[in-house]
C-alpha cells in the first residue's frame, strides 16, 4: 500500500479536476488587460502561473471563440453550426428541466438533430437535401462532458404523468393536513407559466404582418409569472413577473414605479424565474401577505406551501426564510404528477390566459372603436409592457374564488365548497370570437384555445435563436459593466455619492420650485446614482468578506497552543459570517 497523500498533495489534485471554462479563461483575459498580475491571477484561480501564462498567449482565438455556457476546451476545426447548435440546446434543456420535464438522451439527441436541420435549412445557398447529423452516442458523450449537464436519464422515454405517484402522494397529502390540523385558508399552491404577452392567434392578420417586419423579436414578448393562492380561493398572492428588462423604454414614458405595481417586477436575461428570485418572492410577497391575512382572519399562524419541484423551487427554502416566516412549512409534488395534482395546473393559469386574451381584444376594440387609431397603429405604436401589466391585473382579478377552490378538487375533495353548478369559463372564449369578429380578425374558438396551450409550447428553433441572442448581448452588457467597474475606485464611488447628496440637499432647499427640484431629483437619483450606489455596497460587502477571510486564515494559521481558547477553538463555516 503506496504512501498516503499529504493535504497539500490531495488539494492540489482536487483542483486538478476542476476545468478551466471558457468563460473562465475570458474573464482571466480581462483582468489582465484591467492591470492584475499573473501571479495574483494564479493565486485567485488556485492555478500555475505557467497555466495563467498559457491563456494569456492563446488570447486572441479564446476571445474571439463563442462557444456553448460550460465549455472548457476548445475543438480545432468544428463546424459553426455544431456550436450553434450545442448553445440552443442547452437553453432548451434548461426550459424543458424548468417545466418539470424529464429529459433522456434519446430526447435530447432528436432534438439536436432537430436544431442542426432547422439552421442548416436556414442558411443561405444551402442544398435541398441539407447535411445529415446524426447525434450518436459518441456526440452526446462528448457534448456531455464539454457543457458539464447533469441530471439527464441516460435511457428511456420522457416520463408521462405518473398516476400510482400522484394517488400514494394524494394519501401522504391528506394525512399531513389532518395531522398538522391545516384548513383551506392556511394551505396554497404556487406555479410558473410563460406568457408571450404581445401575441395574437396565428390567423389573425396582425401576426402574420409581425413576423414579416425586419428585426422582429418574439422572445422581447415573453415574460414568466409566478401565480399563487390558497385553497379556500379568498387570497391570491402578489404574483411574481420575470422580464427581460428590468427597465423597459415604457416605464419611463408612463413614469412607473415599479414598487407601486400590481406584481412583483424582476429581470434577467431569459426572463426566468431563478433560486434567487423565488425565496425573494417567498420573503416579500408571499410570507408578509401570509401572515397578515392569517392575523387578520384570527387563524393560527401556520401555512403549507405546495409547490413542484422545478430547479427555482430549493429543497431546502426553509432554512432561507426570514425568522419571521417560520410559521411556513414547504411540500412539494412527486416529479410527473403535477398536471394530474398541481391545482395551478387545473384551469387556473389556463382561464387566466383566456381573460388575458380577453382582456387584449377588448383593449383593441375600445381604442379602435373610441379613437382614431387603427389596430396596426395600436399594435406598432401603443401596445406596451405598461398595458400588458394593466391586463395582467385585469386578468388575475378576474379568476374567481370558485375557480381557485375548485381546483383542489383532484388532491383535496372535502375543501372545495359545495355548489349548484361550476362558473361558465367557456363563455370567455365565447367573447373572445366575438370581439375579434367585431374587429375584423379570422378567430374561432379552436384558435383561441390554441393560443392558450402556445404559451407552453416548447420554444421553436428561431425562438430560441432569439433567446441565445438576448443572452449574449445581457453577458457582453454585464462584461463590458465590469470592465467599467475595475476602472473606477472605490473612493471616487463613495465622493460621487457623497457629493450628490449634499447637491439633492441643497437644490432641494434652495430651488423656487421645490415639488419640480424633489421630482427631478429623484428621477435622477433612481436612474443614475442608484446604480452607483449599489455598485459601492457590492464594493463594501466584498472587502468585508475579503478581511474576514483573511482573519479566518490567519487564525487557522496559528499553532494550536498559541492563543487564548476561543480563537483556537473558532472555525466558522463560510455561511455563517
Amino acid at each position: 500500500m503506496g504512501p498516503k497523500k499529504t493535504a497539500a498533495a490531495a488539494e492540489a489534485g482536487e483542483r486538478k479536476k476542476e476545468k478551466v471554462t471558457l468563460e473562465m479563461k475570458k474573464e482571466i483575459i480581462r483582468k489582465h488587460d484591467g492591470g492584475m498580475r499573473v501571479t495574483d491571477l494564479a493565486r485567485e484561480y488556485g492555478r500555475n502561473p505557467s497555466t495563467i501564462g498559457t491563456i494569456l498567449k492563446m488570447r486572441e482565438k479564446i476571445l474571439a471563440t463563442d462557444a456553448a455556457k460550460g465549455v472548457t476546451r476548445i475543438v480545432k476545426n468544428r463546424p459553426a453550426v455544431l456550436e450553434e447548435v450545442e448553445k440552443l440546446l442547452l437553453i432548451w434543456i434548461e426550459e424543458k428541466q424548468r417545466a418539470g420535464d424529464t429529459v433522456t438522451e434519446a430526447v435530447i439527441c432528436e432534438k439536436a438533430k432537430a436544431l442542426h436541420a432547422d439552421l442548416i435549412r436556414e442558411q443561405p445557398g444551402t442544398s435541398a437535401e441539407p447535411e445529415v447529423f446524426k447525434a450518436s452516442r459518441g456526440w452526446f458523450d462528448r457534448f456531455k462532458a464539454r457543457s458539464g449537464i447533469h441530471s439527464v436519464v441516460r435511457h428511456g422515454e420522457a416520463a408521462s404523468s405518473d398516476v400510482p405517484a400522484a394517488e400514494d402522494f394524494a394519501l401522504e397529502f391528506l394525512e399531513v393536513v389532518k395531522t398538522e390540523g391545516y384548513v383551506p385558508q392556511q394551505v396554497f399552491n404556487c406555479d410558473e407559466t410563460g406568457l408571450f404577452w404581445k401575441r395574437m392567434p396565428k390567423r389573425t392578420f396582425i401576426t402574420q404582418e409581425e413576423a414579416k417586419l425586419p428585426g422582429h423579436k418574439p422572445m422581447k414578448d415573453r415574460l414568466t409569472l409566478l401565480f399563487c393562492a390558497n385553497a379556500s380561493g379568498d387570497l391570491k398572492i402578489k404574483p411574481l413577473l420575470v422580464y427581460h428588462s428590468e427597465n423597459p423604454r415604457a416605464f419611463k414614458k408612463h413614469k412607473v414605479d415599479k414598487e407601486r405595481l400590481s406584481v412583483m417586477w424582476r429581470s434577467n436575461s431569459k426572463a426566468w424565474v431563478t433560486r434567487v428570485l423565488f425565496v425573494d418572492w417567498v420573503n416579500l410577497a408571499f410570507g408578509p401577505a401570509v401572515k397578515q391575512y392569517l392575523l387578520d382572519n384570527d387563524l393560527p399562524l401556520k401555512a403549507l406551501l405546495l409547490m413542484d419541484n422545478a430547479p427555482a423551487h430549493p429543497k431546502g427554502l426553509e432554512v432561507d426564510l426570514l425568522e419571521e416566516f417560520s410559521f411556513i412549512n414547504i411540500m412539494f409534488l412527486p416529479p410527473n404528477t403535477t398536471p394530474l395534482l398541481q391545482p395551478m395546473d387545473q384551469q387556473v393559469i389556463a382561464n387566466f390566459k383566456k381573460l388575458y386574451t380577453k382582456e387584449l381584444f377588448r383593449r383593441c376594440f375600445e381604442v379602435t372603436d373610441c379613437t382614431t387609431i387603427t389596430l396596426r397603429e395600436f399594435w406598432k405604436d401603443h401596445f406596451d409592457i405598461v398595458t400588458c401589466l394593466k391586463m395582467i391585473t385585469t386578468a388575475w382579478k378576474g379568476i374567481s374564488q370558485r375557480n381557485l377552490n375548485c381546483a383542489w378538487r383532484s388532491l383535496w375533495p372535502d375543501c372545495v365548497a359545495p355548489s349548484d353548478s361550476d362558473a361558465p369559463e367557456s363563455t370567455v372564449v365565447q367573447d373572445i370570437v366575438a370581439l375579434g369578429r367585431t374587429l375584423g380578425l379570422e378567430v374561432t374558438e379552436e384558435d383561441v384555445c390554441e393560443l392558450v396551450e402556445e404559451h407552453d409550447d416548447e420554444l421553436t428553433t428561431q425562438e430560441l435563436v432569439a433567446l441565445q441572442s438576448e443572452v449574449a448581448q445581457e453577458q457582453a452588457s454585464l462584461e463590458e459593466e465590469e470592465a467599467t467597474e475595475e476602472r473606477l475606485s472605490s473612493k471616487e464611488l463613495r465622493d460621487i455619492c457623497q457629493k450628490w447628496n449634499e447637491v439633492q440637499a441643497f437644490a432641494e432647499r434652495h430651488h423656487p420650485d421645490k415639488h419640480v427640484a424633489h421630482d427631478q431629483a429623484n428621477i435622477f437619483d433612481t436612474t443614475v446614482m442608484s446604480p452607483l450606489r449599489e455598485l459601492l455596497k457590492r464594493r463594501m460587502k466584498q472587502q468585508t468578506m475579503d478581511r474576514f477571510l483573511s482573519k479566518k486564515q490567519r487564525v487557522e494559521e496559528e499553532p494550536s497552543s498559541s492563543g487564548p481558547p476561543s480563537l483556537r477553538k473558532c472555525n466558522v463555516p463560510f455561511f455563517d459570517f
